[in-house]
């Protein structure tokens, strides 16, 4: 995990794709998540690599299928060579021995082709709650290492990836009513505002805690149970 950031504290991302228009858009999607910026755009391994030894990148976005090496064989290129930039592979091999060897080689994440522009920021936005988590150094507790780890999980826990039933699009709308407060708000709350029922709120605010997306906090008055308040990890 790099922990150096652009200008304005940025998270600076390379994008790598051996076709040039999924790159450009693989690129703006980066471009429109808050907290990131594209450092560049590479299509093959040897750019990718001559990107990374003369400039910065602190996560690359990483196709598998490049013209002139895998993106696995890459990113092990990359660690022999003392380079720790973060990895997530976006690409369209879904076999379960790549994905093995993603993992082992220290990918934080596996985006499949084709995604979605919520699938791709889910993914960000886990790899942007990570950094937090390990910002500051020091010693963990098991508290920490549970929400470090679970930085990771929620990940993958994007509206790409919803179970039977549920929209991605009322998904997205809890989260834009979540990350758009100013503090924790109850299911009532997120309802009027997104302009949903009590209960459908109730439902994706139970499943984005599930995955990690989302905090419950409960707030005592003076009388009756205490009112569950949900806030944007």
């Amino acid at each position: 995990m790099t922990s150096a950031t652009g200008p304005g504290g940025l998270i600076e991302v390379l994008v790598v794709d051996d076709d040039a228009r999924v790159a450009r858009v693989n690129a703006a999607y980066v471009g429109k998540v808050p907290g990131f910026r594209v450092a560049g755009q590479a299509h093959t391994a040897a750019d990718a690599l001559a990107f990374l030894e003369r400039g910065h990148a602190d996560l690359v976005l990483l196709d598998h299928y490049l013209p002139d090496e895998t993106g696995l064989a890459l990113v092990g290129r990359l660690r022999q060579l003392g380079h720790h930039t973060d990895i997530i592979m976006v690409t369209a091999a879904r076999d379960i021995g790549t994905v093995q060897a993603a993992m082992r080689h220290g990918a934080l994440q596996y985006l499949v082709k084709p995604f979605t522009f919520a699938g791709l920021r889910a993914k960000l936005e886990g790899y942007a709650a990570l950094r937090r988590a390990l910002a500051g150094g020091g010693e963990a507790g098991q508290d920490q290492v549970d929400r470090i780890f679970g930085a990771v999980g929620g990940a993958s826990a994007g509206p790409a990836e919803l179970p039977k039933g549920y929209s991605a699009l009322t998904a997205d709308l809890v989260r834009e009513v979540l990350r758009g407060s100013d503090g924790p708000l109850s299911a009532q709350e997120v309802a009027d505002r997104a302009s949903l029922s009590r209960q459908t709120a109730q439902r994706y605010l139970k499943l984005l805690e599930r995955t990690g997306r989302v905090r419950l906090s409960l707030k005592y008055g003076e009388t009756g149970r205490p009112e569950h308040r949900y806030d944007w990890v």
